[in-house]
């Protein structure tokens, strides 16, 4: 609901609202907001309630910073660690993110990369990667979401994606480490561009 901006930035948030709108009780919905708190998606205000952070260029960039290192780490250890089943479906990805650039295919291009995200973080084996990667995919998902629409840069983002999972199907950690490198460089080259479109 955050990180496809169902919640705006600024939002305040309830408790008590949010557990009806789900249709769930109230101790699931506190927990997920401490869990959104850590990932710095949500912000509570003891006896104020919960905003739904804003989202800073600045912070963005940062965070792209921390992203790159963890990335290469996760990327390398994946094409190094991944079973067959798991090159098998790392090759599957990197087809299915060429189709999406290909056709301008939105929705292919998100469950793609929700399961490479995924995929990635379990054939790296590090549970320490995994917990770094969960706490920046909310902020980074939702930073794209709203503002791809203006880079209209699928093409471009979906062809780095597929080179990274291809790489880690052939198990060249140089060559994934090489694509995350590039698509970082594109995503911070793509947020800087932000600023310059809105300011």
């Amino acid at each position: 609901m955050i990180a496809n901006l169902e919640l705006r930035p600024g939002e305040a948030l309830s408790e008590v609202e949010l557990a009806k709108r789900l249709g769930i009780g109230r101790t699931p919905v506190r927990e997920a907001l401490q869990r959104l708190a850590r990932e710095h998606l949500v912000q509570i205000l003891p006896q104020r309630g919960v905003l739904v952070t804003e989202i800073d260029i600045k912070r963005q960039l940062r965070l792209l910073e921390v992203r790159r290192e963890v990335e290469r780490l996760v990327v390398s250890r994946a094409a190094r660690r991944a079973t067959p089943e798991e090159r098998e479906r790392f090759d599957e990805l990197g087809r299915a993110f060429a189709a999406a650039g290909r056709n301008g295919d939105q929705v292919l291009f998100m469950r793609s990369d929700k399961e490479f995200n995924d995929l990635s973080v379990a054939a790296a084996r590090n549970e320490f990667a995994a917990g770094a990667m969960g706490l920046m995919h909310g902020l980074s998902r939702r930073f794209w979401f709203l503002h791809h629409k203006q880079a209209d840069d699928l093409k471009t983002i979906a062809h780095l994606h597929s080179q990274i999972a291809l790489a880690i199907a052939r198990r060249d950690e140089d060559a994934a480490a090489k694509a995350l490198d590039e698509l970082i460089d594109h995503n911070e080259a793509f947020t800087k561009e932000t600023v310059n479109l809105e300011y």
